[in-house]
């Protein structure tokens, strides 16, 4: 039988985790549901679930600090999280990309979007077919630990940026659209916005530190990772490097 993938529910409205479930079981996906913090917590540690739909708005502890707080456990870090809110404003899905989360679905949304987006975020988290390691310059990744590192400083990722860099260090030198970004990174950009690749080109910057003037931004086109715009190897640059 083919695997179901395990989809925790975290929102507190009875009403809209029942409907979000019943959608899910239609859709092949096995959803489980909690409507708190504590009870979220609980499922986690019986089983871990393939994605976590989790809501902005909860009693207690809120969606981000959870989010948070599972993206520091080495058990929980790497399962995607969706973040549910019916929040639009730019600030506050910012905040939750910021806060862990692989991407956001703004209330009230299709049963066709949701599916659409939580199969986008499990191609992502499908292990790369390719763990060797790349090197652009001084910068140096390594697909089957998942390390980076930049002047042999080593830096800190998220999965997404990570993913990002990967893609970007593998077809250095070329200029990618935001869409071609999505297609290769995301996997399916049907519903998320190209906003989004300029959220995470920014978050991969901030973490590549001296390394982030290698990703260019060509005006009208895309962006581009190249050896060319990196700063001169010096203790100054190594130093904005960790």
């Amino acid at each position: 039988m083919k695997h179901q993938p395990r989809v925790l529910i975290v929102e507190d409205e009875p009403a809209i985790a029942e409907l979000i479930a019943v959608n899910l079981q239609h859709g092949g996906f096995d959803p489980v549901v909690a409507q708190d913090s504590v009870t979220a917590q609980r499922e986690l540690d019986a089983v871990l679930p393939d994605v976590i739909l989790l809501d902005w708005m909860l009693p207690g502890q809120s969606g981000l600090s959870l989010a948070r707080h599972w993206r520091k456990q080495s058990r929980t870090k790497s399962i995607p999280i969706l973040m549910l809110t019916a929040r639009g404003d730019e600030p506050d899905k910012i905040a939750g990309l910021d806060a862990g989360a692989d991407d956001y679905i703004t209330k009230p949304f299709s049963t066709q979007e949701l599916l659409a987006r939580i199969r986008a975020v499990l191609r992502r988290r499908a292990p790369e077919s390719a763990n060797e390691s790349v090197t652009v310059g001084a910068l140096v990744l390594d697909a089957a630990t998942h390390r980076i590192t930049y002047q042999a400083q080593a830096l800190k990722l998220g999965p997404t940026e990570f993913k990002l860099l990967h893609y970007l260090m593998t077809h250095a030198e070329r200029v990618h659209s935001r869409s071609a970004l999505l297609d290769k990174v995301w996997g399916d950009h049907v519903f998320i916005e190209e906003r989004t690749v300029d959220v995470h080109v920014k978050r991969l910057r901030e973490a590549l530190g001296g390394a982030g003037s290698m990703v260019e931004t060509v005006r009208g086109a895309g962006y581009r990772l190249t050896a060319l715009a990196a700063p001169a190897t010096s203790p100054a640059a190594a130093q904005s490097g960790t």
